[in-house]
């Protein structure tokens, strides 16, 4: 039997105080719903007075592709204003916020440290703290559970795929980051977070909540799982599966040895996934109509199974034995390359990389970094 949870937007009798009499600012996207399927545009629009709206990265409406430019327009449904954090600036302009009383935000998080919707949230605290305006987080659970894995982010490393030195994979709500990272990075934001009710950690298919994708290539908890790993091929010229039905369950290139780099990897025995040989033609993105020899991420136990370092070492192989294999340049000039803003380190690229010391390193800073995150853990 599937457990029953209220994330925060259907607490009603707790944000409805927090919101009366005030001009409110809502950043959302398309997983902005309560458990009757209405849009929390539409909660907000008849409970308060809700002036504009803000857009992520994907659009409020979740019509833009990974990386697209977000412009500011005016929303057809609703006709209220939509202003893009994720175009020019990341941040609400001061003209704007000063027009406002508090802002809220509803958007649903995957659980990785690269996830942009992290750093919406945390550059709108930061306006909040300086504007002096209280911000409210309507939780919601984390998709992929309370288990932490990967690399502690060095802060030598910070972008917009990872501002703070969290976890990979980072085993928080949305509301329980936005209280660490307040507390930890000394932002000073007016925070209030609704929690959400009635969760254990669960992976987020085991309770009666209806997934909507946060983004368009995370379609299935399962992608989001492996997300958690196979996003590190962004910072390579393999294809993550963008352009397939199965984005970052899938990874493959067209001069990739398919059939070698499957039979090494299950010699390895890792826990809780099996990798199958395919061939997949991108519709876009990397490699986009060329067939490509593939690897399919097949999970076979998600307590077991650790996408990090699944693909670190499915990564490290492909590199140590294919000569077409290359890291991607910096997406700025005299910025890191990409694979390091994704990993927080540039440990990976270094010809001497030696993956059984990488992983017991992240090992320890992750008991380290579970620690500090402990206390912020509603449980």
């Amino acid at each position: 039997m599937k457990r029953t949870v209220f994330c925060g937007i259907d607490r009603f009798d707790i944000w409805k105080p927090l919101l009366e009499n005030a001009r409110v600012g809502l950043i959302t996207n398309p997983t902005g719903i309560d458990r009757n399927f209405r849009a929390t545009i539409d909660r907000l629009s008849s409970a308060c007075k809700l002036c504009c709206l803000f857009s992520p990265e994907h659009g409020v409406r979740g019509e833009k592709q990974a990386g697209d430019h977000v412009d500011s327009y005016i929303d057809e449904s609703t006709a209220l204003p939509v202003y893009s954090l994720y175009g020019d600036s990341p941040h609400i302009p001061d003209a704007i916020l000063s027009t406002l009383d508090v802002i809220v935000f509803d958007i649903q998080d995957v659980g990785a440290r690269f996830y942009t919707y992290l750093y919406t949230l945390s550059y709108a605290m930061a306006d909040c703290a300086k504007a002096g305006k209280r911000l409210v987080v309507f939780d919601r659970i984390n998709p992929i559970g309370r288990k932490i894995e990967g690399t502690v982010l060095d802060p030598a490393f910070r972008s917009f795929v990872g501002r703070f030195p969290i976890a990979t994979r980072y085993g928080m709500t949305i509301g329980e980051y936005a209280r660490y990272i307040n507390d930890s990075q000394h932002i000073g934001c007016d925070l209030s977070v609704v929690s959400a009710d009635g969760w254990d950690g669960s992976y987020y298919d085991e309770t009666d909540l209806a997934w909507v994708m946060p983004s368009p290539n995370l379609p299935t908890i399962d992608s989001c799982l492996c997300y958690i790993g196979t996003c590190l091929a962004e910072g390579t010229n393999l294809s993550e599966g963008r352009g397939t039905t199965k984005p970052f369950e899938l990874i493959g290139a067209p001069w990739l040895c398919a059939k070698q780099v499957a039979e090494a990897l299950n010699e390895m025995n890792l826990p809780g996934v099996k990798l199958r040989t395919c061939y997949f033609t991108p519709t876009f993105s990397k490699h986009a109509g060329e067939l490509c020899q593939g690897i399919a991420l097949h999970i076979t136990d998600r307590d077991t199974f650790s996408p990090f370092e699944t693909a670190i070492r499915l990564f490290d192989y492909i590199r140590k034995t294919h000569a077409d294999f290359a890291f991607l340049p910096p997406v700025k000039e005299h910025n890191p390359p990409f694979i390091d803003l994704l990993l927080g380190t540039d440990t990976f690229r270094s010809e001497s990389f030696d993956a059984d010391q990488f992983l017991k390193e992240c090992t320890n800073t992750c008991k380290d970094y579970a620690k500090k995150i402990r206390p912020y853990q509603n449980h």
